[in-house]
């Protein structure tokens, strides 16, 4: 099953984590969890945004971002190359 896990620790909540969250719950299809989540030990690039068993991070999403993360990555399987937070999924 795919998981979705949205930091809600202090660093990201400051920066829209809550919206975020909230945005994903709206939006994903059924089959699909929606996890608030403690800090995932990258302060300073929320929101952060974790999808599992992927693997794939997204940093610094926003919530007009959501629709288009569940549409391309968690329902067609192609994530956002523009989006990957550069640390895990650095530029080949």
């Amino acid at each position: 099953m795919t998981t979705v896990r949205i930091c809600q620790h202090n660093a990201c909540r400051k920066q829209g984590a809550a919206k975020v969250l909230k945005a994903f719950q709206t939006l994903v299809p059924e089959e699909i969890s929606i996890e608030p989540s403690r800090c995932l030990g990258q302060c300073g690039n929320g929101s952060m945004v974790l999808v599992l068993p992927d693997e794939i991070w997204y940093s610094r999403a926003l919530p007009e971002e959501v629709g288009a993360i569940v549409d391309r990555h968690l329902i067609h399987g192609q994530p956002i190359k523009a989006m990957l937070y550069r640390k895990f999924h650095p530029i080949p």
